[in-house]
């Protein structure tokens, strides 16, 4: 008998029941790795922080930027 023909998602993330209750050992694996997975990577959270803090920084200034321009600009054209 051939196999079904599949789109290579075969799982599903929705449970009926009870199946979907986590264990114990469950949450306590998942406590575990929440406290230490930052402190291994903290200087690329760091990192990443900072990242965020000039994006924000430099994306507000350069819209202001390409407004004063236009209006230079078109304050120019008028006047010429």
């Amino acid at each position: 008998m051939p196999s079904p023909k599949t789109t290579g998602h075969t799982w599903c993330t929705t449970a009926h029941g009870d199946n979907a209750k986590a264990a114990g050992a469950d949450l306590a694996a998942l406590g575990e790795h929440m406290s230490s997975c930052p402190q291994l990577h903290r200087h690329l959270l760091i990192l990443h922080g900072a990242t965020e803090a000039m994006n924000g920084f430099v994306a507000t200034r350069f819209v202001s930027t390409l407004l004063v321009l236009a209006v230079l600009i078109g304050l120019g054209s008028w006047l010429l």
